[in-house]
């Protein structure tokens, strides 16, 4: 019998930092991203401060261009749809996945493809969603061959509890 050889298993996703917040605060911003990994995860578990549903935003290297296209698909249980538009910001998670309370935690994965390509436009895919409130589920595209050096984290219309978690991680090629 041929012997054969373990290799251990290579972590993927690499922590690059995380933020937790100590104050209520409207945005959270991701600095000086090394550019060493193919793909980004953002992965924030938080609460509003409104009960408004507030929308979670991004911006990528400060740009706030009308340069985000996005479609999106929304679901609360009793009811479901659908929208795309093109916006000044990246969508990350609209209304739906947030509630419209302050006691509602909500989940929001993100992932942001080929980040530091210089020959593409960045795709990102998100999802969000609370147990008591819905879910949703984003594509988007950042119409822009820069390397994504930069992500900045924003929640319309209210700020982000304290204790809201916010970890971005690098996906190794």
């Amino acid at each position: 019998m041929a012997q054969t050889v373990y290799d251990p298993p290579v972590a993927t996703y690499i922590p690059l930092q995380t933020i937790t917040l100590g104050s209520a605060a409207s945005s959270v911003t991701f600095a000086s991203i090394p550019q060493t990994y193919r793909d980004l995860v953002l992965v924030m578990e938080a609460s509003p401060t409104d009960t408004s549903f507030p929308s979670v935003i991004g911006l990528l290297n400060d740009d706030s261009g009308s340069n985000y296209p996005h479609v999106r698909m929304f679901g609360s249980g009793s009811s479901a749809g659908s929208a795309a538009s093109t916006l000044a910001y990246l969508a990350l998670g609209i209304n739906y996945g947030l509630g419209n309370t302050t006691a509602s935690r909500f989940i929001l994965n993100t992932t942001i493809m080929d980040y530091s390509a210089t020959d593409k436009h960045k795709t990102a895919l998100s999802r969000s969603g609370t147990s008591t409130h819905g879910v949703e589920a984003l594509a988007a595209r950042w119409a822009s061959n820069n390397a994504v050096t930069s992500f900045k984290v924003y929640i319309a219309v209210s700020n982000f509890a304290i204790g809201s978690t916010f970890s971005l991680y690098g996906i190794a090629s």
